[in-house]
């Protein structure tokens, strides 16, 4: 038999298999996995179609269709003011997890540090083990009035050995929307100690109330890799198209490990992308309005119910205290609601170094149809009073 390395924690199955998994087995309503239900807007649908029958299914260039990065850097412009070159500061990947990755990977060595607001994504842990870099969590506190950081711990925590800063704003899983002052003393920070900035944008359209997404790159954008993609946008998480943007020497980099990962993105997908970026934002802002109502819905259903939940401002998450049910393992309390509850969420505390920190904190996703939001707040609601 060969004798084989121990899989990395980083890099073992993740909570999202694991409770998707478990959703399958129990037949129970699946708040866990950030997909959304329904289809993306029918010109993209469409665009892609066409592209398939036009027979466009060959490679794409490594660094993404040319239409796109013009698509992409228009979108930029006209939305943040911040311009690049598509030819050389923009590069399509495979989703914004690839994007991420090569980031992470074409700029720090091994031994460097890569510092992440905690709770964190869980693709981010495993992309600092991949470049052999050491992983550094600052920790976002819950509040009644949301996810807070303190900017003395997030000072103290970088260093001289600090490469990159993963930044998340809308943030997965807390729905913090950073505000500008949060912002400017990160990229402040960051200055001082020679950090490049990653800024995963993921949910930039998704913000509600009075939150707006302002991009890192227009406080730092000479060391701000900015990425997103169309995946939570769009409504197409399984077509795996999402960028990466920044200056010249940076993109360089990222485009040069990202060939050997992907190689190139589908070539008929690329092409749904620009159509969408360019003629699709009015059902953006449709979706965005719907996701609001649907927040609304779950939060004051679970809050009338006296469960505890933070208020979000962006995403598609929320969370909720596992102690309002009378637990304090949150682990523990989401096996128990797939079986007796007929509820699928995620352990918060699976995104945490400080595991105390987040033991009891639980994700649920109202991106799903109006339908099964009410039907899962009602199935927390009859568990909660069965306590």
């Amino acid at each position: 038999m060969v004798n084989l390395a121990p899989i990395p924690d980083e890099l073992g199955e993740s909570i999202f298999s694991q409770m998707a998994a478990l959703a399958t087995t129990t037949g129970a309503v699946n708040l866990g996995q950030g997909f959304p239900d329904g289809a993306g807007p029918s010109a993209m649908l469409a665009a892609a179609n066409e592209a398939v029958d036009a027979g466009l299914n060959q490679y794409a260039p490594s660094i993404g269709l040319k239409p796109l990065r013009e698509q992409i850097a228009a979108q930029r412009a006209d939305r943040y003011g911040t311009r690049y070159n598509p030819d050389t500061e923009i590069v399509v990947t495979a989703g914004a997890t690839e994007a991420i990755t090569a980031a992470v990977m074409a700029l720090c060595e091994p031994g460097d540090e890569v510092a992440m607001f905690e709770p964190y994504f869980d693709s981010y842990a495993a992309a600092t083990k991949m470049a052999q870099a050491t992983r550094r969590a600052i920790p976002l506190t819950a509040t009644p009035a949301g996810f807070e950081f303190d900017p003395t711990v997030f000072a103290d925590a970088l260093n001289d050995r600090t490469r990159v800063l993963i930044f998340n704003s809308p943030h997965n899983p807390t729905g913090k929307v950073f505000t500008v002052d949060e912002m400017r003393e990160i990229a402040r920070l960051c200055a001082e100690r020679d950090v490049i900035i990653i800024s995963d944008e993921v949910y930039e359209y998704l913000t509600y109330d009075d939150a707006r997404h302002v991009p890192m790159a227009t406080l730092a954008p000479e060391r701000t890799v900015s990425v997103s993609g169309i995946g939570k946008t769009f409504s197409a998480t399984g077509w795996r198209v999402g960028w990466a943007c920044a200056p010249e020497p940076i993109v360089a980099k990222i485009a040069s490990v990202k060939q050997f990962l992907s190689f190139t993105v589908n070539t008929p997908f690329q092409i749904g992308a620009t159509t969408a970026l360019r003629d699709c934002l009015n059902w953006v802002e449709s979706l965005r309005i719907s996701l609001q109502s649907r927040r609304d819905v779950l939060t004051r259903a679970l809050r009338d119910a006296g469960i505890n939940v933070y208020p979000t401002s962006g995403s598609y998450f929320l969370q909720t205290d596992a102690r309002s049910f009378g637990e304090e393992d949150g682990m523990a309390f989401c096996l128990d609601i797939a079986h007796k509850a007929g509820v699928v969420a995620v352990p918060s505390v699976a995104f945490y170094d400080h595991v105390d920190t987040g033991r009891h904190l639980i994700r649920l996703a109202f991106c799903k149809d109006e339908a099964t939001v009410k039907e899962g707040a009602e199935r927390l609601i009859k568990y909660h009073r069965s306590r």
